[in-house]
């Protein structure tokens, strides 16, 4: 341990004990954010207790240095021998937190003039105040990049879900569930996100196809099917734009959708817009959505992500369902008119 003996101010303050007078409020504010942001010091859960037992030693008004003998300070961690107290104050020191001042016979203790100046010999944690903002900048930027993860691993575990409706056992969602057993970063779970986003977007165009039979039949029985299905897609289409619910009832009905609204719905503007927002929410890809208001129109797309989030539980995969009834198989039969009635009714009943 080398001495470093202290020379005296012409303010009577010594160099190196930072607030003689006060000893700055935000102290146990500052011992938080380092706390929460250790890792990105190399910090470990002995050094923050170390800490937290040095500071527990500054009294308001006596400055910001520990007089305490290790002995002491051992004893208030928890009973730690000496050698791990000294490594613990050697990081704390290296990292630029602690300045070490040690007296000629290496005790630790403050001697005072007849005319107000001093000197402080022991452990002075004035770098450690002096760097308050770094260190809760660095806490902030932590717990932001915490939550950001967690929200995009969510994300992927919704669409996770969302695949394994459409396709059991998929291989790109299992080897994505092995990956997600570690910790990643940001970056991995965003790149991850990306490729989930790729798959729904390519099994939303390949997983309703239908698969075309082979039956025998003449030519003029072919020119009466082709006929027939002009007909019945006619009629489809006329039945969508003649049938869809009133945007009033719409948000009425649907108080699951309509509570998420931060505005009035007014407009199947307004409608389309919000439903755009809960889609993604409900697991349903964008272009998925895209797809589905190019295949049936805006209005029934809408009502359509209304209508499956006010159905509940009582839908056990809502991206698989949406894209049945808007681009798949059972296109034809969805009337969200009918299926609205059918909740209203419910609805009353229940009350």
């Amino acid at each position: 341990m080398a001495f470093n003996q202290l020379s005296t101010s012409v303010t009577g303050r010594p160099i190196g004990d930072r607030n003689q007078e006060n000893t700055p409020p935000d102290i146990w504010g500052v011992f938080r954010a380092l706390r929460n942001a250790r890792s990105m010091f190399g910090l470990k859960p002995g050094h923050i207790q170390t800490l937290q037992a040095l500071l527990s030693f500054l009294r308001p008004g006596h400055g910001d240095t520990v007089f305490a003998s290790n002995v002491e300070i051992c004893r208030r961690i928890g009973g730690i021998d000496e050698r791990t107290l000294r490594r613990h104050v050697d990081k704390f020191i290296e990292l630029g937190f602690i300045t070490r001042h040690d007296s000629p016979n290496r005790k630790r203790y403050r001697v005072r003039s007849c005319d107000g100046q001093s000197l402080s010999f022991g452990l002075s944690l004035s770098p450690l105040m002096e760097r308050a903002n770094e260190l809760i900048a660095a806490a902030v930027n932590l717990e932001n990049e915490h939550r950001d993860q967690i929200f995009l691993r969510k994300q992927i575990l919704s669409k996770l879900s969302a695949i394994d409706g459409i396709e059991a056992h998929n291989e790109l969602a299992t080897s994505m569930r092995k990956l997600l057993r570690r910790k990643l970063v940001t970056a991995e779970y965003r790149d991850l996100l990306a490729k989930i986003d790729v798959e729904l977007q390519q099994m939303s165009t390949t997983v309703d196809v239908a698969v075309p039979t082979k039956m025998p039949a003449s030519d003029g029985q072919i020119v009466r099917h082709h006929s027939m299905s002009k007909k019945i897609r006619k009629d489809s289409e006329e039945a969508q734009n003649t049938k869809l619910p009133d945007v009033q009832t719409l948000a009425a009905v649907c108080t699951e959708a309509a509570a998420f609204a931060t505005s009035p719905l007014r407009t199947w503007e307004d409608v389309g817009k919000h439903a755009q927002m809960l889609a993604p929410m409900m697991g349903i890809a964008p272009a998925t959505f895209a797809e589905a208001r190019r295949n049936i129109g805006s209005e029934k797309a809408a009502s359509a992500v209304f209508l499956l989030l006010q159905l509940g539980q009582r839908v056990r995969n809502h991206a698989a369902y949406f894209h049945s009834i808007t681009i798949g198989r059972k296109t034809a039969d969805f009337h969200p008119s009918h299926l609205l009635e059918r909740l209203s009714r419910s609805a009353s009943l229940a009350s």
